[in-house]
């Protein structure tokens, strides 16, 4: 597997956010956009304008992780902005595979998110539909949350499910990564890691960012 580390930029400072992504552009492989309504999530975060601002000001692809009411009708527009990989939630979605399909069209990367308590098996059959599953890690509409072990158990099923199916779908997850449980992810069979306090929060964002890939790697073997 190849490791990517996808920083938060919900962790970062929202007055200097062409700044922000410029301290982790040689290090990281995404800039993580977590776009929240207050209504899906009780937070009110980024929105299209913003992503629209970072697509031009940034260098490395915009990965939009969309925790909002209504998916189907606003994901294209994230894509179309310029969003490398666009991620609706399951819960949310009506029409998931009309949505990822139309994602997809406008050249980003598809991705399904699922919250801790939402198993993945009822969506096994979606696969072909995605480029990336996105399982979270905490309860979504927060940033600095304590990771949840008991999600594990789930990230190891997908990876199994993944497997089985010859699926070229990359393993994200989302919520309390950092040095202290990105092994864990990574061994269970995680590949791609959204980090917003373990990076944002260190003195040095960049070094950071290479000391959790050089775990992650080093777990996943």
């Amino acid at each position: 597997m190849a490791i990517q580390i996808s920083p938060s930029i919900l962790s970062a400072d929202f007055a200097h956010l062409a700044d922000e992504a410029a301290a982790v552009a040689d290090s990281a492989d995404w800039l993580h956009v977590d776009v929240m309504d207050n209504h899906f999530v009780p937070n009110l975060t980024l929105g299209l304008p913003i992503v629209e601002a970072l697509h031009k000001a940034a260098t490395l692809p915009l990965d939009c992780h969309l925790m909002i009411e209504d998916p189907d009708r606003w994901a294209p527009a994230y894509a179309e902005a310029g969003a490398g990989s666009v991620t609706i939630h399951a819960e949310a979605a009506r029409a998931p595979v009309r949505t990822l399909r139309s994602i997809r069209s406008q050249g980003a990367r598809a991705g399904l998110a699922l919250n801790p308590a939402t198993p993945i098996e009822p969506y096994a059959d979606l696969l072909p539909e995605l480029d990336m599953l996105l399982l979270m890690t905490v309860e979504p509409g927060f940033g600095g949350q304590k990771f949840l072990d008991v999600v594990l158990p789930k990230i190891r099923r997908t990876r199994e499910l993944i497997r089985d199916r010859e699926a070229a779908v990359w393993l994200q997850v989302d919520g309390g990564v950092s040095e202290e449980t990105i092994e864990r992810c990574a061994e269970a069979g995680a590949d791609v890691f959204v980090a917003g306090s373990a990076v944002y929060g260190a003195q040095d964002p960049a070094g950071a960012v290479e000391a959790l890939r050089a775990r992650a790697e080093r777990a996943a073997g």
